[in-house]
């Protein structure tokens, strides 16, 4: 073996060395910080909610903090607020069955004392997904999901696909955890394999959020310019493969497929990692038509034989239109024999009046949080 072999594999072994070593750095710097928050949050509720801190504390302590500690940052009020939300919201879960010890949460107990985060109630992989994902995504998850079942999704996505924060509040925004698994399709009666069909069923939304597609008219779908509609989206690609979701590769636009010497084009091609296909969208700027599968139907033959490699599964249609009612897509794409799917689109200036709720907080936690006189109302003295 070569000296310059040898080194090359050792660069490697130092490499992948160096990074581990950060990861579990970054990690259990995290979980420290989760762990503080928690706590500074129990000790936050219990003097507050049990009225021994007057009104106006949580403003006083952190201005306090600031002048003590120059340079601290993540201790403004609003902060130290959603620190007690945090403890308040997770401590029913994380604390279910745990006998604390004397005088732990005890309302006569006004020291601040550093637990580990209770986890006893979590399976391993579930403990790896909270402690791993940050405070402010929590803070995120926590004002704008509202049952268990949905927080537990987005800290999931959060840690398996490191989502940024930023990436966080579109999926929020797009209300993902309702649409995954909800899209109108033939996958169980086209995909023999059925964990391969579970799959597809869980890889599509039934609703896609482009608000970063700017269109005149965007009210009246008959008014929307098509190719214009194309131009949008390839001109922010990056933001639609996100949209799209986890494992999504692009491949190309109005993507040539050669048939009898005859050309005909996908208007977006991608491909699915984690199905292992060819996942081709037909975008239709105004409502559904059964009419459209046809000619959708006909390009995932061409597809799956002339471009569809060998190990390959059999390639995916969707068609990606303004509208559609979901008891005619399923009559219309249950009598096909290629997997294919009905899903729409809304732009971000057309946001349902359950998503503009969302934004900046919903249920009242703004008021908890930044109005300090809502807090007498809500018997919540300080």
């Amino acid at each position: 073996m070569s000296d310059i072999t040898i080194y090359t594999e050792a660069i490697k072994e130092i490499k992948n060395a160096i990074l581990q070593s950060r990861y579990n750095a970054a990690h259990m710097a995290n979980a420290e910080q989760l762990t503080l928050n928690y706590n500074i949050g129990r000790y936050v509720s219990q003097n507050t909610r049990s009225g021994k801190w007057g009104t106006g504390a949580i403003e006083t302590i952190s201005k306090q903090l600031q002048q003590e500690l120059p340079g601290l940052r993540g201790y403004s009020a609003s902060s130290i607020r959603y620190m007690r939300i945090f403890y308040e919201e997770w401590s029913p879960v994380l604390e279910a069955n745990r006998h604390l010890p004397s005088g732990d949460l005890s309302s006569g107990s006004n020291v601040l004392i550093i637990h580990h985060l209770p986890s006893d109630e979590l399976s391993a992989t579930d403990r790896e997904a909270f402690l791993c994902v940050g405070f402010t995504h929590h803070r995120e998850i926590l004002v704008k999901a509202k049952t268990p079942n949905e927080r537990w999704y987005y800290i999931k996505k959060c840690a398996a696909e490191f989502w940024s924060v930023e990436s966080l509040k579109y999926h929020l925004a797009n209300d993902d955890y309702e649409k995954y698994g909800a899209l109108p399709n033939n996958f169980t009666l086209t995909i023999p394999e059925a964990k391969q069909a579970a799959r597809a069923v869980q890889s599509f939304k039934d609703e896609y959020l482009l608000d970063f597609v700017n269109i005149e008219d965007e009210t009246d779908p008959e008014l929307i310019d098509e190719p214009e509609l194309h131009s949008e989206i390839i001109g922010n690609i990056r933001k639609f493969i996100m949209a799209m979701g986890e494992g999504f590769c692009w491949i190309g636009s109005k993507y040539r497929i050669i048939v009898d010497e005859e050309e005909c084009f996908v208007d977006l091609q991608l491909y699915s990692r984690p199905l292992r296909c060819l996942v081709a969208i037909e975008l239709k700027r105004g409502a559904f038509k059964p009419a459209y599968l046809g000619q959708l139907n006909f390009y995932l033959s061409a597809l799956d034989e002339y471009v569809k490699l060998p190990e390959e599964n059999p390639s995916i249609g969707i068609i990606l239109c303004r509208e559609a009612k979901k008891t005619k897509v399923e009559f219309a794409v249950r009598d096909f024999n290629k997997p294919m799917g009905v899903a729409t689109y809304k732009f971000g200036k057309g946001m349902p009046d359950q998503y503009k709720s969302l934004i900046p907080v919903v249920n009242g936690i703004k008021q908890i949080i930044e109005d300090s006189e809502s807090e007498n109302e809500e018997n919540d003295k300080e």
